[in-house]
């Protein structure tokens, strides 16, 4: 535990000034190595063969589909690798159907999942940075996700009683679910009172409040769908490039999944 809190303690606050300060391109980079890293854990756990590069043409994909939102071609990169991974994918299975060694309809789809759903929901954050507010738009996601993992653990440290509403994660209660959210709605409400005092900037506190809602609800949803493989395949944690946390996905889950869903709430309702 001291070890967890130590690194998120350093890293926190570190990932916190590269959204808010880096530029959309380099957002981007900082986003497609994540995704290229988490894409190769993924198919790790989920024991995608190492052989005929299905974890290079993966991670290469997972890598691209950031830069291409943070140089202004999101759509355009995001079609055009979804294309080339599956041809590529599929073409490999083909070849070697009925070989030792072929390739599995559901390895195809973990690749698919890792090598473009991942570094898609992970873009939103680039496309968050590049609005008109962006350098207050793009913490929202991680705010979210950070602040309702941290409520969620001292609900359910402090006043967790009906515990295994889920096999997933037995340990995790109902209050801890519920204290998660609630925190979530809490901390958005006083980050946008951040905003309006030191950057000026006009606030809906309702729609914080909305957003802390539904952003921390699928936050939740990330960490236990993330948990859900893990238990599928029975592993404790994605790697071991995060001391105390685990992989990658280990400490991104809950991000991958709120950054497509605060993106998608403030070009529907912006808060500011």
């Amino acid at each position: 535990m001291v070890t967890r809190i130590m690194v998120g303690v350093a890293l926190g606050p570190a990932f916190l000034a590269a959204l808010f300060f880096l530029p959309p391109i380099w957002l981007s980079v900082v986003m497609s190595c994540i995704a290229a890293i988490g894409s190769f854990e993924l198919l790790r756990a989920t024991r995608v063969a190492h052989h005929n590069g299905m974890y290079i043409y993966t991670a290469v994909a997972a890598a691209v589909i950031p830069i291409g939102h943070g140089l202004g071609y999101g759509s355009w990169t995001a079609r055009a690798v979804s294309i080339l991974l599956m041809a590529v994918l599929f073409f490999l299975a083909i070849r070697l159907y009925g070989r030792a060694g072929e390739i599995r309809f559901e390895h195809i789809m973990v690749c698919l999942f890792g090598g473009i759903v991942i570094p898609l929901f992970l873009s939103a954050l680039v496309q968050l940075k590049r609005m008109e507010y962006g350098a207050f738009f793009v913490l929202l996601p991680v705010i979210c996700a950070f602040t309702t993992d941290i409520g969620a653990y001292f609900a359910g440290v402090f006043l967790g009683k009906h515990r295994g509403v889920t096999l997933v994660s037995p340990n995790k209660s109902l209050e801890g679910y519920i204290g998660g959210i609630l925190s979530g709605c809490l901390f958005m409400l006083i980050y946008g009172l951040l905003v309006r005092q030191f950057a000026g900037v006009e606030v809906s506190f309702g729609v914080m409040a909305f957003y802390g809602l539904l952003g921390s609800a699928v936050a939740e949803l990330g960490d236990l769908s993330f948990s859900l493989v893990k238990r599928q395949y029975g592993i404790k944690d994605y790697g071991t490039l995060l001391p105390g946390h685990g992989g990658m996905l280990d400490r991104f889950d809950s991000t991958i999944f709120a950054s497509p869903m605060l993106l998608l709430l403030v070009e529907v309702l912006p808060a500011f």
